[in-house]
């Protein structure tokens, strides 16, 4: 039996909800993600072009298989329109073993 591939969980953050929508609209059609979760009213402070900046932005998690990390960061980068999209990804390394199964065959168990 092969074992369960790992699932992550990316962070991107978007400017508005129509943005954050089209992202997630984009990776789900795909079948990038098991799901997308909008977060809104998102204050971001960072750095840029050497100025401390603060913006609203609206957070977007997305679920999916590691193996396909790759995939969903180009669909982030080409569905967003800063020059820097964040694209931030991290292992889940426990939870539910129902809904993991649940990310995995949603996103054909690639």
């Amino acid at each position: 039996m092969l074992p369960d591939k790992p699932c992550i969980v990316a962070f991107v953050t978007a400017p508005d909800m129509e943005t954050a929508r089209k992202i997630a609209k984009a990776a789900l059609e795909k079948k990038l993600a098991a799901c997308a979760n909008i977060l809104p009213q998102v204050e971001s402070h960072y750095w840029w072009e050497g100025k401390l900046e603060k913006s609203a932005e609206v957070m977007i998690l997305f679920k999916t298989s590691v193996s396909l990390q790759h995939e969903l960061g180009e669909c982030v980068r080409e569905n967003h329109p800063y020059e820097l999209p964040e694209f931030v990804v991290t292992t889940i390394e426990g939870g539910s073993r129902e809904y993991l199964a649940w990310v995995r065959r949603s996103v054909g168990n690639r």
